[in-house]
């Protein structure tokens, strides 16, 4: 970094911050070239959008040599607000990786989603979320964040003349905003009790705070991550979700069960070890609550979800979310409770990393069902096997995976590290929770497996035909499989890669 003019001028480190500039650059081009291009040619602007985020996904191969960092302050080069590192770089490949793959989902336009908008909204809060794990001060954190969640805001409601869609939009907005001022008013109250933003000056600023100063700053760290609770659909404050998912196009509702949920855990992990660090022993018991509450919802609630239901399939996967994010939670607690957290961290970013992959995977397999079965129900998905063969071995892998069952060794050895990492840091009663709601969620994961293979039912009148799939629908799903069963071979590859020195 150079310095001109006293100290006062400094140049921007264009490298470092490739990446959610181009998804940003992108996504303004294609938004002025729909202006310009006519409906025969629509198409092209997907297509442009895919070739932005394998752009940005490239980006990231200069960053692997070393840290590089921006926008510091001058009177302390170790205060900036973006940094490109070990973590960054993971969590920038899982955004823009599970953003391409929601891309080749939403390439067939099956909703009549207005090409343009989407495309340029879609970009524009993959910008936010490949922003966030680089976000190195609260103000950058809570903009990275809102770049985030308002063009999803749009997103789920982009389908026009639909109730459903605009009353799930209007129901994720309003949590969102409610989130947004808590968080808002945590943040003051940290920079009122400490005088910074930058996350190393807080963590010091905490640690020296004035006694009268305490309270305001335990406060505001609470509420802090009480908005970070909201955005992540932790239980209480999951309402949202369900209805949310059930509303959205289906390629939208992907993206927010996992590059949404991505960007908000990377924002978790950055307040509480690095900002707010001092304050471990109030935020590591809190989120072993949240974390043994999160998982117990959303698991007895995947239980109750019934076949017959119209959107059923959707809506188990929506509260399967809930239930995953508590595992998440897991080892982010256990790191309030040790001094050396790397091995916590990297925990939760090789889960996210497990369960990005296998859930857009089975959210793929939903969008080719939904091709021929508009409600998407769970019980069409009986007797896939003879109707498609290899999307109900695809999806059979991922919701194995997901339950933690071999062929699935990926999602076995995540939940496994998850475990351990609760154990090593004493939280014994949080192990044995998760492992009674691994034993729930297996029911329903089987359950759901089990009636891919069934016999059909016999009906009086003629059976659903099958409908081709799209090049570009197949190759998300087969992406999915494929990346699945090479992590299955090699799950420690994962771990080595997410813990590597993380901050």
């Amino acid at each position: 970094m150079t310095e001109l003019a006293g100290g006062l001028v400094q140049s921007v480190d264009w490298l470092a911050v490739a990446p959610p500039t181009i998804l940003a650059v992108v996504a303004l081009a294609v938004l002025v070239a729909d202006l310009f291009t006519d409906e025969a040619r629509k198409p092209l602007l997907g297509w442009a959008a895919v070739g932005g985020l394998v752009l940005a996904g490239l980006a990231l191969l200069p960053l692997l040599n070393g840290d590089r960092s921006t926008f510091c302050l001058t009177t302390g080069a170790h205060n900036c607000s973006y940094v490109a590192d070990h973590f960054t770089l993971a969590i920038q490949l899982l955004v823009i990786g599970g953003a391409l793959l929601t891309a080749l989902l939403s390439l067939h336009n099956q909703d009549r989603l207005p090409p343009g908008e989407f495309w340029f909204l879609l970009l524009s809060s993959a910008a936010g979320a490949a922003l966030l794990p680089a976000s190195r001060d609260l103000a950058t954190l809570v903009v990275a964040l809102e770049v985030v969640s308002l063009p999803s805001f749009a997103l789920v409601g982009l389908r026009r003349g639909d109730r459903l869609s605009s009353e799930a939009a209007l129901k994720f907005f309003l949590s969102s905003v409610t989130a947004t001022a808590v968080m808002l008013l945590g943040v003051s109250f940290v920079y009122a009790a400490t005088g910074t933003l930058h996350l190393t000056a807080v963590a010091d600023g905490l640690s020296h705070a004035p006694a009268q100063l305490a309270t305001l700053a335990r406060t505001g760290a609470v509420l802090t991550l009480v908005g970070f609770a909201f955005k992540l659909a932790v239980a209480p404050f999951h309402f949202w979700v369900p209805d949310t998912y059930a509303g959205a196009p289906l390629p939208v509702a992907a993206y927010l069960s996992v590059v949404g949920k991505a960007a908000g855990f990377s924002g978790l992990i950055l307040v509480t070890v690095i900002g707010f660090r001092p304050y471990g022993d109030v935020w590591g018991p809190a989120l072993a609550v949240l974390a043994a509450l999160t998982m117990s919802v959303g698991n007895v609630a995947a239980l109750r979800q019934r076949p017959e239901q119209a959107r059923s399939a959707v809506r188990l996967l929506a509260w399967s979310s809930i239930g995953q994010a508590g595992y998440l939670l897991v080892p982010l607690a256990a790191a309030g409770y040790v001094s050396d957290q790397g091995h916590q961290i990297g925990a939760t970013v090789s889960y996210a990393l497990m369960y990005a992959v296998v859930n857009l995977g089975a959210f793929g397999v939903a969008a080719l069902v939904l091709r021929s079965h508009a409600l998407n129900r769970i019980a069409d998905y009986r007797a896939l096997y003879a109707r498609r063969p290899l999307a109900a071995l695809a999806l059979a892998f991922f919701l194995l995976c997901l339950a933690g069952l071999p062929p699935g060794i990926i999602g076995l050895f995540a939940k496994v590290v998850v475990f351990s990492s609760a154990v090593d840091a004493g939280l014994g009663w949080l192990a044995v929770i998760m492992a009674v709601n691994v034993v729930i969620a297996l029911y329903y994961y089987l359950r759901w497996t089990a009636l891919l293979f069934a016999r059909p039912e016999p009906t009086a009148g003629e059976a659903a035909p099958v409908v081709r799939a799209p090049a570009s629908l197949t190759a998300a799903i087969a992406v999915a499989a494929v990346v699945g069963v090479a992590l299955s071979g090699a799950p420690q590859l994962v771990l080595r890669f997410a813990s590597g020195s993380l901050f």
